[in-house]
């Protein structure tokens, strides 16, 4: 490492400022020992029967439900999300555990093929070995799991490079999967910052890379991974779009975009960033949204109360003020909150823009807090040319009485997720993928589990 390498990672309750705990860097006889941990662990699990992988999946959603309450709080304090949130990201991770302990065997069973008569043709979905992570703090439980949870069960092994704020996740999750039974090295931790990841995906024995964060780290693991020819997979940042037509119902809706919008203090590329809304309902739904936006309690995220706690940096923070000050100058106006709150901890309000100008930050960028922009349109035509009008392709959400007139909208928007009256999320049961900026390749659902197998066609005559 150069000399001014940082030897120590810090992490810190964005609620109270208060320090959390101290990390050592791994130097590099560490990265050294885990790498080779996990080329030497790779050959027998990926062995190992598929039942017995299945089986030991099912054992980590028993273990996060009865530390639930537990690793619950490690999110809340180092992410600063209300406890309730917190549980929620801790049981939804039990629940893909499960799904892939019940299903992974048959997503990954062998596919029969029609070949040349008198032969035997399928395709046969093999694990490619370690595959690298490299996850985001906002999920910092969620994030990790959707990852695991499939890859491992078919037969890769892990190594996680966890956001340097949620080191304590990070080590809390791998001490989840010793306890459920997993050898050693089948899922491992780095500890370093991001300027030797590079060296990590250029290392022989990283056989793959993954990534949810921002495009600017997407489009840098995808030059590196390319450079050593590794397949990726990457979940980038959103801008996403929320489609509201003339019938649509508009206090239930409100209600929803509120939840789509401040979910994790807005701290998620899938929420609903850019309120779009057909102007007969334009004045009726920016009502009731700021009503709901302004009867949010925000306030200590460890309090049963809280619907909001703070950004999860001060960092973060600063960035969303600035977009929304520069957003403010460029002619945006401010209907509900605007500024940070004025208390102990990253804190900033809900708030929405309108008159929001082509080019200002609210405009181009995503925006990763409570912030939303509310804009008119006058017909669906319209609606679909401003929720396309964004470099970011991840979710969409189209609101009306008519679902049949929703879906007929679906073919037109430009997204890998497109939901009709219903916020968009990510699902065990669903492919989750985005285009454009926002990435590509997919997770979860039996489309996810393949991604990082070699899909080996096999002729037998």
């Amino acid at each position: 490492m150069s000399g001014d390498a940082p030897t120590l990672f810090e992490t810190m309750n964005p609620a109270t400022g208060a320090h959390l705990a101290t990390y050592a860097v791994d130097d590099e006889a560490a990265v050294e020992a885990t790498l080779d941990s996990a080329a030497d662990r790779f050959d027998a699990w990926c062995d190992r029967p598929i039942a017995e992988r299945e089986a030991l999946l099912e054992d980590v959603a028993t273990v996060l439900r009865d530390g639930k309450d537990d690793y619950a709080a490690l999110i809340t304090d180092e992410v600063g999300k209300p406890l309730d949130q917190s549980r929620a990201e801790v049981e939804k991770c039990a629940w893909v555990c499960e799904y892939y302990a019940e299903r992974a065997a048959g997503q990954l069973q062998d596919e029969r093929l029609d070949g040349a008569p008198g032969t035997k043709t399928y395709v046969s979905y093999e694990p490619l070995g370690p595959v690298l992570a490299i996850m985001p703090w906002n999920y910092p439980f969620w994030q990790v799991f959707r990852f695991a949870a499939p890859h491992l069960t078919a037969g890769n092994v892990g190594l996680l490079k966890h956001a340097p704020n949620t080191l304590g996740c990070a080590q809390a999750i791998v001490s989840i999967f010793r306890e459920a039974g997993y050898p050693e090295g089948v899922f491992s931790s780095l500890q370093i910052p991001t300027d030797r990841v590079a060296d990590v995906i250029a290392d022989d024995r990283v056989a793959a890379v993954t990534l949810t964060g921002s495009t600017r780290a997407g489009r840098a693991v995808a030059a590196e991974s390319g450079e050593a020819l590794k397949k990726t997979v990457l979940e980038l940042g959103g801008s996403d779009p929320f489609v509201v037509l003339d019938d649509a119902p508009v206090e239930t809706v409100a209600e929803q975009a509120v939840t789509a919008r401040t979910q994790n203090a807005g701290q998620s590329c899938i929420a609903a960033k850019r309120f779009v809304v057909h102007e007969a309902v334009y004045d009726e739904f920016l009502d009731a949204v700021t009503q709901r936006m302004e009867s949010l309690t925000v306030g200590d995220p460890t309090a049963e109360a809280t619907d909001l706690g703070p950004l999860a940096r001060a960092d973060i923070l600063e960035q969303l003020d600035e977009q929304v000050r520069a957003s403010v100058d460029a002619g945006a106006t401010v209907v509900t909150g605007g500024e940070p709150m004025s208390r102990e901890g990253h804190y900033y309000p809900p708030t929405i823009l309108t008159d929001v100008p082509d080019g200002c930050p609210a405009a181009e960028e995503e925006l990763f807090g409570p912030v939303a922009t509310v804009t008119a349109v006058p017909d669906e035509s319209t609606a679909v040319r401003v929720a396309n009008d964004t470099d970011f392709g991840l979710g969409a959400s189209v609101w009306t009485a008519d679902a049949a007139r929703g879906e007929a909208l679906v073919p037109e928007i430009d997204a890998g997720n497109v939901f009709v009256n219903q916020v968009v999320q990510s699902d065990p049961r669903l492919p989750f993928s985005g285009i454009k900026d926002s990435g590509y390749g997919t997770e979860l659902s039996k489309h996810g589990i393949r991604e990082f197998t070699n899909a080996k066609t096999v002729w037998v005559e």
